[in-house]
């Protein structure tokens, strides 16, 4: 609930943030000279981009959420069967072990979106965050009937 609330707030100070900026880019064209014009819509610009990301970056959260939601009803989660150092931080080797499992299990079901879910968790746990984004991003797609990598 915590890492909800976060994004949460996170997400609106950044709309916050767009807003403004957004308002500055229309003073800027509302200036009329062809130099403040070039600029306001270059400021303007920079709030769509903003925007266009935070809107991709909460539809991946929501929808692997819901494949979470989904594995959990089935029974499928992962197991945490990690070991942890006396920090609480997740030790190395055993996030190594468990990614080697979880790695098999894929290679065994590729068109399988549990596996690559799990797979992803693994990921995570490893600290290898652009490939657990990846390899959910697998899972939601194979979910959604895609095929993978779509």
């Amino acid at each position: 609930m915590r890492a909800k609330i976060t994004y949460l707030v996170t997400a609106a100070v950044l709309v916050f943030y767009f807003v403004l900026v957004g308002s500055r880019g229309v003073m800027l064209i509302q200036s009329g000279t062809v130099l403040t014009v070039t600029f306001g819509v270059a400021v303007l610009i920079l709030p769509v981009i903003g925007l266009w990301f935070l809107w991709k970056n909460t539809q991946f959260v929501r929808k692997a959420n819901a494949l979470a939601a989904e594995l959990d009803a089935e029974g499928g989660l992962p197991v945490d069967e990690l070991k942890r150092l006396p920090s609480g931080r997740i030790d190395r080797d055993s996030a190594d072990e468990v990614f080697a499992k979880r790695k098999a299990e894929t290679e065994a079901s590729p068109d399988d979106w549990r596996c690559w879910f799990r797979l992803a968790v693994a990921y995570h746990d490893a600290r290898d965050t652009p490939r657990a984004r990846k390899a959910m991003q697998t899972a939601i797609a194979l979910h959604d009937g895609k095929p993978a990598g779509a």
